[in-house]
């Protein structure tokens, strides 16, 4: 098959196809975002839809206000995943495979990739739709063992919460920068966002509907809307438009302790105590973080790994010297590493 404008545009020794889906479970949410979703695959050099051979699949999440596009953006003196996994097949570091870049956008900039009913169904819109349209359109390998899944920062939460919530569907996963820690992660934020908040009749929906019209936004701004986003998938109130609670009072900034609780059962510091048989059935379990994180998220990391161990159970665990932006250069190192305990056809 001709190679895609996008392969070209990349440089790249295989290609990549853009598809689009029509998601049941993101029909009819209440933010009204779109149910059809581009889902991006790269194949590797010589891939062949018709032949025999089948290939393994690494569904790659991305983070807080990425989405398909971004990932599969050339950018001046940086290298994307894609670019990664093709540079890694060419220089025989990893054998041929798949990737399929997953859409977990929305209107607050992230969906955490959690069943909401507030945001939608974007769990299983991933493990579901995602996956069932890759493997009735391409020849991979339709079981655990010829699935992983990796991610950073948002999308390296949401690769440690499905290999935990869905076992059988992925065989390892690689968390780069993931949201764990909480209360580190995210305590920091609320009194900022409260702030942010007041100015605008402690209204969330008034702050979202003046931060859409805005040219340029602030860092607490973002910041704020990040929050939201967070609360509409870790403790959406009803199936209606900013029906969430929020970890403080909007009048006063105080903690709300009960609203918390609910985030941290999402938390994969907290879950992982809980998730022996889902992580044992796990061929791997990789997570890595910059030191200078300015979300501490190596703390977390440092902690799932430690709590992991615990059981008795092995886990990849590195830190570098580097902050939380721009690391997509870890996949170097996640991408091979899944590709050793995947299966091979």
């Amino acid at each position: 098959m001709a190679k895609s404008e996008l392969g070209k545009l990349l440089g790249l020794a295989g290609d990549v196809r853009i598809d689009f889906i029509d998601s049941p479970a993101l029909q009819n949410n209440p933010l009204g975002d779109p149910s059809v979703r581009p889902l991006a695959v790269y194949v590797p050099p010589k891939f062949d839809p018709k032949g025999s051979k089948r290939y393994p699949v690494i569904y790659i999440l991305h983070g807080y206000t990425g989405d398909v596009a971004a990932l599969v953006s050339a950018r001046p003196w940086e290298t994307n995943v894609v670019q990664w996994a093709d540079r890694l097949i060419r220089e025989r570091k990893m054998p041929p495979m798949l990737l399929a870049i997953v859409d977990g956008n929305n209107r607050l900039g992230g969906s955490q990739y959690v069943d909401s009913i507030h945001n939608g169904a974007y769990a299983t819109y991933t493990v579901r739709d995602a996956i069932g349209h890759v493997d009735a359109t391409y020849p991979t390998i339709p079981n655990e063992g010829g699935r992983a899944v990796a991610g950073k920062s948002t999308g390296g939460f949401g690769a440690l919460y499905l290999s935990m919530t869905y076992p059988g569907v992925f065989c390892a996963f690689a968390s780069h920068s993931g949201d764990s820690n909480f209360r580190g992660a995210y305590i920091p934020e609320f009194a900022r966002t409260q702030r942010i908040l007041e100015g605008h009749g402690r209204d969330p929906a008034a702050f979202v509907d003046a931060f859409e019209k805005k040219n340029k936004r602030s860092d607490d701004e973002m910041h704020a809307i990040m929050l939201l986003g967070q609360a509409a998938a870790y403790s959406p109130r009803a199936a209606e438009p900013f029906a969430f609670d929020l970890p403080f009072d909007l009048n006063t900034g105080e903690m709300r302790d009960d609203v918390f609780a609910r985030w941290l059962a999402y938390d994969p510091a907290e879950m992982c105590l809980h998730k022996l048989m889902e992580l044992s059935r796990l061929r791997l379990r990789y997570l890595d973080c910059g030191r200078r994180d300015e979300y501490a998220l190596d703390i977390g990391a440092r902690m799932f790994a430690e709590r992991v161990r615990g059981m008795d159970l092995e886990v990849r665990h590195e830190e570098f010297d580097d902050d939380h932006r721009n690391v997509g250069y870890r996949y170097a190192v996640s991408l091979p590493a899944l590709a050793e305990v995947l299966e091979f056809a």
